[in-house]
């Protein structure tokens, strides 16, 4: 277990987190934090941020993957 200091940092208070946790989380600097208590404890969380059409894009590798999806057995007058 880690343990860190609770430091004044202007009229707040501040704690500092290791690099290599911060890696291991995928956060970096400025990245937004949601913070709440719960049971006790603080908890922190990165915000959800969704990737630009830009991003996906140049993420995107040519293949196109095609997966079976189960609709169920036939109910009605499905065309089979």
């Amino acid at each position: 277990m880690l343990q860190v200091a609770v430091r004044a940092w202007g009229n707040s208070q501040g704690i500092r987190l290791p690099k290599e946790i911060l890696d291991q989380l995928g956060i970096t600097v400025s990245d937004v934090l949601n913070v709440k208590v719960e049971n006790g404890m603080i908890v922190l969380q990165k915000e959800f941020a969704h990737r630009s059409f830009k991003e996906r894009l140049a993420d995107y590798d040519g293949e196109i993957s095609v997966y079976e999806f189960d609709w169920g057995d036939p109910v009605g007058k499905e065309i089979l």
